[in-house]
């Protein structure tokens, strides 16, 4: 079974350009981990320094989801 909600490496965002010659090379700021929901397909806008973060949070939502639905099975 594919789990829900997955971590994924986050998208750079760029924070500026310089130019070297007639090349314009863009500046990102560094980094983190987002959340993907494989359901919506999409990402989560969370942004996590560390994967150790994202992974805690990934399984959290996980769970979540997995109780709700054995839930919604029991009732």
């Amino acid at each position: 079974m594919i789990s829900r909600f997955v971590v994924v490496p986050a998208v750079p965002t760029e924070t500026g350009s310089m130019r070297n010659g007639s090349r314009f090379y863009c500046q990102t700021a560094p980094l983190g981990f987002n959340l993907y929901d494989n359901q919506e397909k999409l990402r989560l806008k969370a942004v996590y320094p560390t994967r150790a973060e994202a992974e805690g949070d990934c399984q959290k939502l996980n769970q979540e989801r997995l109780q709700y639905t054995l839930s919604g099975q029991e009732g």
